[in-house]
């Protein structure tokens, strides 16, 4: 940890220049027309409300970028230059047809343990430090996201923030980098959104304005009401209330949005993609959640399948005699990979192999799948620190200091077939027997290996492509004495949801008033 904490000071250091430093030059300043949505608490539907509004200004001809200064998320994306960022801002730049970027989200932390997180800046991991010491640096890195943010302004003609959990927290407004503060740096009017589904929707609204200085309520513009079902003239007693108060108008009631099928924007809401009813002879599919769980985005093309049914495990007297058993991504394979023996998950999962079912391995869960994950360096245990895997591939994992990032491609050898994803794990493995090398990388290093019924990659997204997804299923349908489906069932396309939301949204946002707001009418 204290070695973290070095490097982490070490790159602070670097900070506006300086050996191994990102920088950034930047251009003449000029105020960039932005908005900001922020929301009465996290999950309240920004990250989803920020991708439609990004979609929506992108169909009215402008060319606009996201932003959030900071992301907390086990969730997160490459991108094409080898950066990590939050996979909302990755969605949020898809609704803008932009690459992603990691100005698009300077701060990204990943939980590593309930007090300390692993801290991310401009793409690249920088060392493991406690919420205090967080605290401690976040003016420094206010500056940094600051450039950010100005630098990729200067490059757009409209600029969409997101704030993150509520501005409203008063223990947080002093070290604030992420909602009223830089909504103030970038000069953009604020949208509060609230969930209504949750209940005392216009309480939390109130709630928030009366916490707010007067210089944070006259950055804050207006109110958006979130997944409503019913009838929305029944809300204009509140709303006239609301106006009465606080003198900010409610410029939209979103209405809920059934079968949405976009990634949600974080673990604190651990549902994938809904979908309708599940065929009779669908594969019963065990999601093994271990508490670092990482990418779950992962699957969420799986749970669109008629013939897969997810559910999520998290006890060994849960799992049951599935056909298919899912080890995910981990923020934390030491400590997962610990926590599964102490459970005894582990146990029922090489049980479970051993009559029959399958296991796919991502990333982390292809760690989980070896004999053994070493930590020789400390990344994320004690120095010298080595745990026993399950055991179900002749595999050795080394943790070590270096973050492995990039987007890769490869070919499944079973079938021929071409695979892509990402990559983002601290783990180098080596395998005893090169004939189980799976799917060759084009970078030269074996991606994924396959024993029997064990499949494993280390590529995130990888069933995101329709045809290797439906001839992955059909192999495990036919193992398990299903009739193959052969053509694709379902499609994971995002541009058609996207342009649904936008859509959905425009209908029921004063659009006209925000573009007021921001300057562009």
């Amino acid at each position: 940890e204290e070695a973290d904490n070095d490097r982490l000071a070490a790159a602070l250091a670097t900070i506006g220049g300086g050996s191994g430093a990102t920088t950034f030059h930047l251009p003449s300043p000029r105020r960039t027309p932005a908005l900001m949505l922020q929301g009465t608490s996290s999950d309240a539907g920004k990250s989803i409300l920020t991708a439609a509004l990004g979609r929506i200004m992108l169909q009215d001809g402008y060319d606009v970028a996201p932003f959030k200064a900071q992301n907390m998320s086990l969730n997160s994306y490459v991108t094409p230059d080898g950066g990590e960022i939050g996979r909302a801002q990755a969605l949020q730049a898809e609704a803008c047809r932009l690459d992603p970027e990691v100005r698009m989200n300077p701060i990204l932390l990943k939980p590593a343990s309930d007090t300390g997180s692993q801290v991310v800046v401009l793409g690249r991991p920088e060392g493991n430090l406690r919420v205090r010491e967080y605290y401690a640096a976040k003016q420094r890195l206010f500056e940094r996201v600051n450039q950010a943010y100005d630098t990729l302004a200067a490059e757009h003609e409209v600029m969409l923030l997101e704030g993150a959990g509520s501005p409203g927290e008063i223990n947080l407004k002093a070290t604030d980098i992420v909602n009223m503060n830089m909504a103030r740096h970038a000069a953009a009017p604020v949208l509060l959104v609230g969930d209504i589904d949750r209940g005392g929707v216009y309480a939390s609204f109130l709630g928030m304005y009366e916490t707010f200085e007067r210089w944070e309520r006259q950055w804050l513009r207006g109110f958006l009401v979130n997944k409503f079902r019913g009838d929305t003239s029944l809300l204009a007693p509140a709303h006239d209330y609301l106006l009465e108060r606080t003198g900010k108008p409610v410029l939209g009631v979103v209405p809920f949005l059934p079968e949405l099928r976009l990634p949600a924007e974080d673990s604190l809401s651990f549902d994938l993609i809904p979908t309708g009813k599940k065929d009779a002879d669908a594969l019963d599919t065990a999601l093994i959640v271990v508490g670092h769980l990482a990418n779950f985005t992962d699957f969420a093309p799986l749970e669109l399948e008629p013939d897969v049914q997810i559910r999520h495990v998290r006890r060994a007297a849960d799992l049951g005699t599935p056909d298919l058993i899912i080890l995910p991504g981990s923020k934390n394979v030491v400590a997962d990979m610990a926590s599964l023996w102490q459970s005894r998950l582990a146990e029922a999962i090489i049980a479970q192999v051993k009559e029959g079912a399958w296991l796919v391995g991502i990333c982390g869960g292809l760690q989980f799948s070896g004999e053994e994950i070493r930590d020789p360096r400390g990344v994320e245990a004690a120095a010298g620190e080595n745990i026993r895997a399950l055991g179900l591939l002749p595999l050795i994992t080394e943790l070590g200091a270096e973050k492995q990032l990039r987007q890769t491609r490869g070919i499944w050898t079973a079938k021929n077939l071409p695979v892509e994803g990402y990559e983002i794990h601290h783990g180098i493995t080596s395998c005893r027997k090169p004939e189980l090398i799976a799917i060759p990388g084009d970078h030269g290093y074996p991606l994924g290996f396959a024993a029997g019924r064990v499949w494993t990659t280390y590529l995130h997204g990888v069933f995101d492509r329709d045809r290797f997804r439906r001839e992955f299923i059909d192999l495990i349908r036919v193992d398990r004495g299903r009739p193959p489906r052969g053509a694709i069932q379902a499609t994971y396309e995002l541009e058609p949801e996207l342009n649904r939301l936008a859509d959905h949204v425009r209908r029921h946002v004063d659009m006209a008033a925000i573009y007021r707001l921001m300057g562009l009418s």
